[in-house]
């Protein structure tokens, strides 16, 4: 493959300023070090070296290249058909909790660190970052156990990865810190990507609209090419119903963590959710954005202490 010097890395500054992914993909580095990534390098448009996006081998080769160059995972993969998120957003969330551990004088780089990421997923995304950035520990939990399965044979065939990352299956569907934080078990804070959508169809909608934003043309046969089960997309009463849902449960966990975290993707939702943390009488109320290339997300935190 041809690499020319004109297609070296541009900052991409909206990303977190520790995030290592703020340059563009150095195909030739992450294809020395994950040569199954190679043959699905190829020239885009503007002559400079991409992968097919609406490939999800291409997609998730990438995510492998990534994670073993820049945080030595020897081995990575799921399940066809499961989430296979973008590495770049997910690094910048675990950078902006640090932050906000720094802003209320911890240290960041405290390895007594621990975190709850609820729907911990087959991918194992947040807890390999947070321990390969900042040496936290954390507990992965999930409703699926073909994730819950998935994520525990990433941790075996990464020893290093044995002794600060555990997964916890959520046998109720219908909780989410209950059945998962132990008594006297303390977290500095949770961590949450919560299903976006309401229903089947309106995940659906919402990638028909992903890939003709991609493409820059209307398509009518949508392929997930970042996949995602129905845990993982969608849920009753969507991305609303299920914040809700975890501020009033987490009132009975006031002294268990620090900070209750969470993704807020639609924008709408966040005076539901301000709402909600009023009537539980949160002591502490943050909104913490993040920006990532067009879309812009945020994380709300709260804390009772």
């Amino acid at each position: 493959m041809d690499r020319s010097k004109k297609n070296l890395p541009e900052t991409k500054s909206q990303l977190h300023p520790r995030n290592k992914h703020r340059d563009r993909y150095n195909f030739e580095a992450l294809c020395k070090d994950y040569p199954a990534l190679a043959p699905f390098v190829i020239r885009n448009k503007y002559n400079s070296e991409s992968i097919n996006f609406f490939d999800p081998q291409a997609v998730k080769a990438l995510n492998s290249a990534l994670l073993k160059h820049f945080y030595s995972i020897q081995y990575w993969d799921i399940p066809d058909g499961y989430l296979c998120p973008p590495i770049p957003g997910r690094a910048d969330y675990i950078h902006t909790l640090a932050d906000l551990l720094r802003d209320n004088e911890t240290n960041f780089a405290d390895t007594n660190i621990k975190c709850l990421d609820i729907g911990v997923g087959a991918n194992c995304i947040y807890p390999i970052i947070g321990y390969k950035e900042y040496g936290w520990a954390f507990v992965g939990s999930d409703i699926d156990k073909q994730a819950i399965n998935s994520a525990r044979q990433i941790i075996d065939r990464n020893p290093d990865l044995k002794d600060h990352i555990e997964i916890r299956l959520q046998t109720n569907p219908g909780s989410i810190f209950n059945g998962i934080i132990n008594q006297d078990e303390k977290f500095q804070f949770t961590i949450c990507n919560p299903p976006f959508h309401s229903s089947a169809g309106e995940a659906r909608k919402g990638t028909l609209r992903k890939l003709s934003n991609l493409k820059g043309t209307k398509t009518r046969k949508a392929k997930l090419n970042f996949g995602g089960q129905n845990n993982e997309l969608w849920c009753e009463g969507g991305e609303k119903l299920f914040v809700r849902k975890m501020i009033e449960e987490s009132v009975q966990f006031a002294n268990s963590c620090v900070w209750f975290t969470t993704l807020v993707s639609k924008e709408t939702n966040l005076p539901g959710i301000y709402n909600t943390l009023k009537k539980v009488k949160a002591k502490q109320i943050k909104t913490l954005n993040m920006g990532q290339g067009n879309k812009k997300s945020r994380i709300v935190a709260w804390s009772f202490q």
